[in-house]
């Protein structure tokens, strides 16, 4: 049994050492990205919960895309603007494992939502006869609450196994924490077997999800190919979730290899950069994508603009 015997109370962010001459610049376009975040995913989610015509799988598997997005954006954007603002780039221990867990939980729960999302499109279209029978009420919520619950439950397994750990240093070469960061500042002689064993659990069963999705599209590309109909309904509502995928998997891809590999080697802006696409453009990009993909989504918010300018 490991017991937690660090004496650090406090990390220093020190990924804003080399930007605070740009700071106040970086704070206005970073609050801008943070108001656009909230106004694209609050919008696409009101108009969701107002119109009962968009109570459907789909959408509300998109409402609650929107809602992770939020919930990853908040976790990182204020602490970050207070921190533009302050001489002082500190964040206590409980508050950097919370963050790490927002972190960590928000990109698991994405891949989740997007492994689910890629079910709901095989079943609407490789098995339409069935889908409503399959697709129920009940199954919806299980499959929501499961895209949430278990990475909380994986993330949050991880996290406490890291804060049982003797840390060595305070220093965290970052903009915001994260558990492989932590676990880099443990004391040469821990052991950290358990956690790597744990780690590789994690990465193995979102490696499923993975492929969930691929099993998914080489059914939907077969069906679609046979029809144009079928074509028609792929590129209307899977166009989307396929970009939405291929943003996540790059923003990610980056991060990993930045914090693996690229430490060394590259400047800290750069690094800074890598660091927080996962938390800039999906958040961004998925509502606005959606939003003019989608048919129903786009005449509803469109009624609604052209209502309000009447």
């Amino acid at each position: 049994m490991m017991h937690n015997v660090s004496f650090i109370t406090v990390f220093t962010l020190s990924g804003l050492n080399e930007i605070m001459d740009l700071r106040l610049t970086l704070f206005f376009l970073s609050l801008l990205c943070y108001c656009v975040i909230l106004m694209v995913n609050v919008c696409l989610i009101v108009t969701i919960i107002m119109d009962e015509n968009l109570h459907e799988p789909m959408y509300i598997l998109l409402c609650s895309f929107c809602i992770n997005g939020l919930y990853g954006a908040t976790g990182f954007y204020p602490k970050f603007l207070w921190d533009l603002l302050s001489p002082l780039h500190v964040i206590s221990y409980a508050g950097c494992l919370l963050q790490a867990f927002v972190m960590h939980s928000f990109a698991c729960s994405d891949l989740s939502i997007l492994a689910v999302m890629a079910y709901d499109r095989y079943l609407a279209i490789c098995r339409p006869l069935e889908y409503h029978a399959v697709m129920t009420k009940q199954r919806l919520s299980q499959l929501v609450c499961w895209s949430w619950i278990l990475p909380f439950c994986i993330v949050g397994t991880n996290l406490f196994l890291t804060s049982s750990l003797r840390l060595c240093s305070s220093n965290i070469e970052r903009l915001f924490c994260i558990n492989r960061v932590i676990v880099k500042l443990a004391c040469p002689s821990i052991n950290t077997n358990i956690y790597n064993i744990v780690t590789y659990l994690t990465i193995s069963f979102y490696v499923s999800h993975g492929l969930v999705i691929t099993w998914s599209y080489m059914y939907l590309i077969r069906t679609c190919v046979r029809s144009v109909e079928e074509s028609g309904k792929f590129m209307q509502t899977c166009l989307p979730h396929l970009i939405s995928l291929f943003i996540f998997l790059v923003c990610i891809l980056f991060d990993v290899i930045c914090t693996k590999f690229g430490s060394k080697y590259l400047p800290q802006m750069l690094q800074n950069v890598i660091s927080i696409e996962f938390l800039l453009i999906p958040p961004v990009m998925n509502p606005l994508i959606y939003g003019y993909k989608l048919t129903k989504i786009r005449n509803r918010i469109l009624s609604f603009v052209t209502a309000k300018r009447n």
